[in-house]
């Protein structure tokens, strides 16, 4: 069931009394006071309908880019009477809906890019905060009737510069925007506490067609699939759960660009220096977040895992990365550190395949950091130079001439462990394949191997 929670207001006199006796400013109070404060208890039956009834978290959640599963979560809210707000980025719609009745709808003009670290990621969240004018320092501009309902990312009318001109309507930094007359009214209207269900058709399967069989490597376990269709070429020990050592650094870089503002400078202290590959971090400098990105995935630098991790404290952070597995699919899957040095860090072939799925068609910035595709600072002159590759051979292979992206660990409880992404052309179409293997001693070798085969296989 799904509960509507109002919590009760305080009083005009009341606050106004709270104001005099802490001698604060009238104005953020009357605010806070004035406003209602919706809180709800997220609970949908499973696909059957009729069966276990599980918790939805708010935040990123991938099933929302599925037509069903967002439809019956939808219906669900309509059903209990809620009041929320439907944020549909495929037909560029915006609605409210009070007492489970849409009453006001208007045009989405701007969303994230995708592909970029802002792009609009599908979910259910909630009004966190609402500002009539809030400064986006992160672009520089005024963002009236601004609604935050997670990080970096708000509901807002048309940004402007602090000279008042006004933004073009291709300008965007991941928020969802609309007309500002049209905030204005959402923002009137929308109370803190209301859930957003952002949608968004990321991908279908489709009737693209393959037949099964087997490669020649040793790895523990492994699984080559196509991330559009789902369809999965080989596989041995699909379920294992085995130590997936800096794998992991994968999913502390979801956690970091979901959570943390990438402009942020982190001041390296003595606590996140660690042995590492290339040492590069010092104590007391300072680093952009954003650019901390690139040593973490490029060089698997143990440092820049456990500096992002600081910053919002690593239990929290390690809270985060096991509570976005669950919301994947990733049941079997643990985190115990930011880096994946911990041999508890283990996870799943098949797990590691909602992931990669994950990052293919809602974090495809991260994918482009590890394979070097984007180079530069967003912020200016990055800071490490010379940065190494890991994730892929040095030498010139026509394979990781495909490589969209991925990551490769080592350590001496995992072996070696990698996750590559290519876009391979199959029957004269271009398909998105991921190659996950898990304890071997060649790692470059054995993906090589399994490409091969279905290449072989499917030409």
């Amino acid at each position: 069931m799904l509960k509507n929670i109002l919590q009760k207001q305080i009083s005009f006199p009341v606050a106004a009394a709270i104001i005099m006796v802490l001698g604060i400013s009238s104005a953020g109070l009357f605010f806070i006071f004035r406003n209602k404060i919706y809180q709800y208890q997220l609970l949908l039956q499973d696909d059957a309908g009729s069966r276990e009834i599980f918790d939805l978290e708010y935040g990123s959640l991938p099933q929302m880019s599925d037509e069903n599963f967002f439809a019956r979560t939808k219906k669900k809210l309509i059903s209990e009477k809620a009041e929320f707000i439907e944020a549909n980025l495929s037909e560029m719609k915006i609605s409210l809906y009070q007492s489970g009745n849409a009453t006001k709808e208007f045009q989405i003009i701007g969303k994230g890019k995708e592909g970029s670290w802002w792009e609009t990621p599908a979910g259910i969240y909630k009004i966190e905060l609402k500002e009539k004018l809030h400064f986006s320092s992160i672009g520089q501009v005024y963002m009236p009737y601004s609604m935050q309902f997670q990080g970096n990312f708000f509901i807002h009318g048309i940004p402007y510069y602090p000279d008042g001109q006004e933004t073009s309507f291709s300008y965007t930094g991941g928020c969802i925007k609309i007309l500002t007359e049209d905030a204005e009214k959402l923002f009137n209207l929308a109370n803190l506490g209301v859930p957003v269900l952002v949608f968004e058709k990321d991908f279908e399967k489709d009737s693209f067609k393959y037949e099964i069989q087997g490669p020649r490597v040793e790895a523990a376990a492994y699984l080559a699939a196509d991330l559009k269709n789902n369809f999965v070429f080989f596989e041995r020990n699909p379920d294992s759960v085995l130590p997936i050592a800096s794998l992991t650094k994968l999913m502390s870089a979801v956690i970091a660009t979901e959570y943390i503002n990438l402009e942020k400078e982190i001041t390296v202290t003595q606590a996140m220096i660690t042995p590492t590959s290339v040492p590069r971090l010092k104590i007391n400098q300072s680093y952009k977040a954003y650019d901390l990105l690139f040593p973490l995935m490029t060089e698997s630098s143990n440092e820049a895992a456990q500096a992002l991790s600081y910053f919002i404290g690593p239990q929290r952070f390690i809270s985060l990365m096991n509570q976005k597995a669950m919301s994947l699919g990733m049941n079997d899957s643990v985190f115990a550190d930011s880096s994946g040095i911990s041999p508890v860090s283990a996870s799943s072939p098949k797990d590691l395949f909602s992931l990669a799925k994950y990052l293919y068609f809602n974090r495809n910035f991260i994918l482009k950091l590890s394979s070097g595709t984007i180079k530069d600072s967003a912020y200016g002159e990055n800071p490490f130079r010379n940065l190494a590759n890991f994730n892929a051979p040095r030498n010139n292979r026509p394979l990781w001439e495909q490589f969209v992206g991925g990551k490769i660990g080592l350590t001496q409880a995992s072996k070696e462990t990698i996750i590559s992404i290519f876009e391979i052309e199959i029957r004269q179409e271009k398909r998105p394949v991921v190659i996950i293997v898990l304890g071997t001693d060649s790692s470059y070798e054995d993906v090589e191997e399994i490409a091969s085969k279905i290449s072989a296989l499917y030409r």
